[in-house]
């Protein structure tokens, strides 16, 4: 134990853990770093080494009886069922079953997704019902045979504190420097701050920023492995990732069939994994991602108010030399069309992941630090609690260059590292100043780029500043591009075409020439008219017949393209009944549900004394349940008397198919080509008109 070590453990004693310790107990378990230290602080509150080795051994000997692994579940469950209950550390979701009118519990690793549960659990833990928490669980068995379930949850602990003095940490923090307690911070995400220069300490505190400060917007990118996400799906319990996959509204913001607010709602911070492989259907839910970026608030039928910052982390893979001193791309270049200027500018902060280094273990600290739990509380604390945004705008001078968003991205990146660096005192003139440089530089990266991809000069003015303690005006730059023409003078030559003769060339800029890129450059706004695909083709009326034993017909292929603008459907078809017909309505749902606007569908059908409607209402009330996941009801009605089999879309086109939605053959084999893939299958015989619906008189 060093100095910081022995002053630590002396004033906050049991609050503290040796960060080696977390490695050695991780390995082999799938159990977030929270979880682990809340069971290291339970049995290793102690710097005595006969005491830590004991509790070492402790830990893993509740882990080994109360952590389920998943390919152990069905033991799991045995043991409950012979002893009557038993306690497990897993991850429990709560979902509600509409038409059952209750709510489910389920567990990740036990591997049971039908537990029943008392609505004071997730009445008192929200997080339950949007993400799922982990937590101590004492399960129970059910032994009535006439009930549904099997098992049932007796008690609930969430991994957390269940009680956090503020007051108490900010007394402690006052014993330490501003430095002593930076290192500290670090050391408690796993870091040795002696391997880390000055600037590194305030990258890796810029991490920290989004768990802090509400409504925060935060950009970092960076090569792999320097552990950009770690922040956000392990260091704390209030803070989500969104890895890979489509985001949409109904997730991220509103759920307009449930009534509900996503996951903005529920946490303090919404992290975007791998933010180049987000994939959004729906541009609403681009538009309402603005504005929420913007001013924490959206509509959707309702005014949405919501706090949770908003992060998003992904690789670079291009040489950062080779961007800044492009005429054609720029840093934003790994983000997705759909996060356009409007979202840029929305980015407080840019983190340059390319200074960070790659994980190691020689940045990795054995000394003492804070429980992750217990530092992720005090950041939940400063996050719903306090506010320094006015202690800022008191005391710092910006320059004429800042701008109204530019103005509040510095300001709201400063009061978060107050927040965490002095939570309950004012820094001292010269460390305000290395905050406010930092966040000026932050917030210049984010500009830079955009007055590269911007054809006028809306963004132009890059060259920001602040006034610093003797009065003078510093103008920060952008390590990377402080000597990059193409970055610091880009060349309009979209707006004067004529000029593309004049404008600099490879030789003209200092440094090497420039390596052209595989990415094709961002489009300028005023060349948008010019599309860069073939337009698809008009739609028009058409009447033809499938013939028997014909394939390359999907419901993608024929219903697909007639979708476009429709927000609901309509089908008829009185045969919607046996297994194979209703696993066709949901090949069709899925091929409803990739039209972004198509909000209901209505399915129109009958049933006769031969259908098992238990089993029917089953399998059609499981498939409502999912499309309400992508923001879609489906309304079912029965017509005995229906006999017409047609697709009606409110778009005004009709789609008549001869034999309705079951027109393919059965597959000779489960193991041949068109079992799967439906344009391969064989079809049967079956007409198909397609057309537009004649406008309503007014008379």
């Amino acid at each position: 134990m060093d100095a910081l070590d022995t002053k630590l453990n002396e004033v906050f004693s049991g609050r503290v853990v040796r960060k080696d310790l977390v490695q050695q107990v991780k390995k082999g378990t799938n159990v977030p770093t929270f979880v682990l230290e809340f069971l290291l602080a339970k049995y290793c509150a102690s710097n005595d080494p006969d005491e830590i080795a004991a509790g070492i051994e402790a830990t893993l000997e509740y882990l080994a009886r109360h952590y389920v692994r998943p390919d152990e579940s069905n033991k799991a469950q045995s043991t409950v069922q012979q002893k009557g209950t038993h306690k497990y550390v897993d991850k429990v979701h709560v979902r509600h079953v509409e038409k059952e009118k209750r709510h489910w519990a389920a567990m990740e690793n036990f591997n049971s997704q039908r537990i029943a549960i008392n609505q004071k659990f997730y009445k008192d833990n929200d997080r339950l019902l949007e993400g799922g928490l982990w937590a101590e669980v004492t399960v129970g068995y059910n032994d009535v045979e006439d009930d549904n379930y099997a098992f049932y949850v007796e008690d609930l602990r969430p991994i957390q504190l269940s009680r956090f003095d503020f007051d108490r940490y900010l007394e402690g923090r006052a014993r330490f420097t501003r430095d002593e307690w930076m290192d500290i911070v670090l050391r408690s995400v796993g870091l040795k701050p002696s391997k880390l220069s000055p600037r590194l300490k305030l990258h890796f505190i810029a991490r920290l920023l989004p768990l802090v400060e509400p409504n925060y917007n935060f950009i970092e990118l960076g090569p792999r492995g320097t552990g950009k996400s770690y922040f956000f799906s392990e260091f704390s319990p209030y803070a989500t990732l969104v890895s890979g996959g489509q985001a949409t509204k109904a997730t991220l913001f509103y759920n307009n069939a449930r009534g509900k607010v996503g996951l903005v709602g529920f946490w303090d911070a919404v992290a975007f994994d791998e933010v180049a492989g987000i994939k959004i259907k729906d541009q609403d839910a681009i538009q309402i991602m603005k504005d929420y970026m913007a001013n924490g608030r959206f509509s959707r039928g309702v005014e949405v108010i919501a706090n949770a910052s908003m992060a998003f982390v992904g690789n670079i893979d291009e040489s950062i030399h080779q961007l800044v001193n492009s005429t054609e791309h720029d840093l934003f270049l790994p983000l997705p069309a759909a996060l356009d200027l409007a979202v840029m500018d929305r980015f407080y902060c840019y983190l340059p992941g390319w200074e960070i280094p790659k994980n190691s273990s020689a940045y990795l600290t054995g000394a003492f630090g804070f429980i992750t739990d217990y530092l992720a509380e005090a950041f939940h604390h400063l996050f719903k609690q306090t506010n320094r945004y006015e202690y800022v705008n008191s005391h710092i001078r910006l320059g004429p260059a800042v701008e109204g968003r530019d103005e509040k991205g510095i300001k709201k990146t400063v009061a978060a590292f107050l927040k965490i660096l002095h939570p309950g005192g004012a820094p001292e003139p010269a460390e305000l100043e290395e905050y406010v440089a930092y966040a000026v530089e932050a917030r210049r990266r984010v500009k830079e780029q955009m007055n590269k991809r911007k054809p006028d000069d809306e963004f132009a003015r890059i060259n920001l500043s602040y006034f610093g303690a003797d009065g003078s005006e510093v103008v920060v730059y952008c390590p990377e591009s402080k000597g990059a023409p193409a970055t610091q003078s880009p060349s309009r030559r979209t707006l004067d075409r004529g000029a593309e003769a004049r404008a600099p060339t490879a030789s003209t800029v200092e440094g090497p020439a420039e390596i052209q890129l595989t990415r094709p450059a961002a489009v300028p706004d005023d060349e948008q008219a010019a599309p860069e695909h073939p337009r698809e083709p008009e739609l028009k009326e058409q009447h033809f017949t499938i013939l028997y034993g014909d394939t390359g017909y999907t419901y993608d292929s024929l219903i697909g393209p007639y979708l476009a603008g429709a927000r609901s459907v309509t089908i008829e078809d009185p045969y919607i009944r046996a297994p194979h017909q209703i696993a066709n309505f949901v090949r069709f749902c899925e091929t409803v549900s990739k039209t972004p606007g198509v909000r209901s569908v209505t399915l129109v059908t009958s049933y006769d004394d031969q259908t098992n409607l238990a089993d029917l209402n089953d399998k059609l009330g499981e498939l409502k349940q999912s499309l309400m996941e992508v923001d879609i009801v489906l309304e079912i009605r029965i017509n005995e008397k229906l006999h017409d089999r047609e697709i009606r879309l409110d778009n005004g086109w009709i789609i008549k198919l001869g034999r309705g939605l079951d027109f393919y053959q059965k597959p000779e084999s489960w193991f041949a080509i068109g079992a799967s893939d439906f344009s391969l299958r064989k079809c049967l015989e079956t007409k198909v008109d397609i057309f537009r619906e004649a406008p309503r008189s007014n008379d």
